[in-house]
């Protein structure tokens, strides 16, 4: 009898440890991160007033709460194995960089790797998950964006999952975001193991086009993203990767169409730009809380392509209350004039009738019903939100 109660007392330990923290991400995380801006370059003092930005800019009251540092904060290990931070650029340390975000009411996300090194060729965690997220822990931790260079012959889901219950054992809640680039079609067991997945290559600063290497245009994510919907959820999202908005490349009206439909995907709003020194019209553009509140809206649907017209496409989102969004996107180049009946049923579930408000969310302003066609010139490269509110 006691041998059984020992193989039982074992066979719950193990269970315990085999789970993700649950909840932490009802609505699709909202934060920075330092990479496609900065790259390497990182250091203690960029991330302070980082986190000094979000507060005084607006982002923190919009929703955005994470600060995530990329790759290239750690240097080495320690004779019993432990990440360090690098000293010079991190002299205070990563525990105390932590307590100065937490100060500022925000969360403080790190960056690791799956494989035994990172993409940039930094210590990975391969072999250290358990010490490594009792690390992070110790840190205080909140959000671990954890990548997948130099994974040798490993595969994706026990990979993935071993970290996961490296960060259960540690015992502090971190928000766990899986990114293997979609390879290994995470949205078919990601649900169980983190709270997000990236679901296509790194997206790169560009509208409509695709690198060598393989990074991908808004356009070409946005493709991509169109099949993936039912898989997405409360505490369970598809990312189509950062944003790009405010990097000095895409026009506004390219800027609006990307967070237009990010915000219609229910994608995690990361920043990735510098939030210290923004134009007025990108911190409209990032803090417009109509719009973030179409992303964050609780029944987390993910936004399905329902009429294409060539060039111009319709996008369609059920919200909770019985409301809806449509996403009017124009990807050429030429000007689009579009005369739509938004009356319909969808997906034999949804039905809109003539009694809605047709509100466009960028302009925040009522601009008629859907008792008649909606109708508007849609500029290229560039998209409307509408918000469907009942009378």
């Amino acid at each position: 009898m006691r041998k059984l109660w020992i193989i039982l007392l074992s066979i719950t330990a193990i269970s315990v440890h085999a789970q993700k923290f649950e909840r932490l991400a009802k609505t699709p995380p909202m934060g920075w991160n330092s990479w496609n801006k900065f790259g390497c370059d990182i250091n203690e003092t960029i991330i302070k007033e980082i986190a000094d930005a979000m507060v005084s800019n607006g982002m923190k009251s919009a929703g955005y709460q994470y600060i995530v540092i990329d790759d290239c904060w750690q240097i080495g290990r320690d004779s019993l194995g432990n990440i360090i931070a690098d000293p010079e650029r991190f002299p205070s340390g990563m525990k105390k960089l932590g307590e100065y975000i937490h100060s500022k009411g925000l969360k403080f996300g790190i960056y690791s790797d799956a494989g035994t090194e990172t993409c940039q060729r930094r210590p990975g965690s391969r072999g250290y998950e358990f010490q490594d997220a009792r690390t992070y822990a110790e840190w205080g931790v909140d959000f671990l964006k954890y990548d997948w260079c130099y994974h040798g012959k490993q595969t994706q889901e026990p990979s993935y999952i071993t970290m996961r219950d490296a960060i259960y054992k540690a015992g502090r809640p971190m928000v766990y975001s899986i990114c293997e680039w979609g390879t290994g079609k995470p949205w078919e067991w990601g649900k169980d193991v983190g709270h997000l997945w990236r679901t296509t290559e790194d997206i790169i600063n560009c509208f409509d086009c695709i690198n060598d290497w393989g990074g991908l245009g808004v356009m070409q994510i946005i493709d991509l993203e169109a099949s993936l919907g039912n898989y997405s959820g409360p505490d369970h999202w598809n990312d189509p990767d950062m944003l790009e908005v405010g990097n000095g490349v895409l026009t506004v009206g390219e800027e609006r169409l990307h967070i237009s439909m990010w915000s219609m995907f229910s994608a995690p709003l990361m920043a990735g730009n510098d939030i210290r020194k923004m134009s007025t019209e990108t911190t409209k553009l990032l803090t417009n809380k109509e719009v973030i509140a179409i992303d964050q809206d609780s029944l987390g649907f993910s936004a399905i392509r329902w009429m294409k017209y060539g060039d111009l496409e319709v996008w369609f989102k059920a919200l909770s209350n019985g409301e809806y969004a449509f996403c009017i996107l124009n990807r050429g180049k030429d000007p689009i004039t579009i005369n739509q009946d938004l009356k319909t049923t969808i997906k034999r579930k949804f039905t809109i009738d003539n009694n809605f408000i047709i509100r466009d969310v960028w302009k925040q302003k009522d601009i008629g019903t859907t008792k008649d066609n909606f109708v508007q010139v849609i500029p290229g490269h560039d998209a409307v939100l509408l918000k469907l509110i009942k009378r």
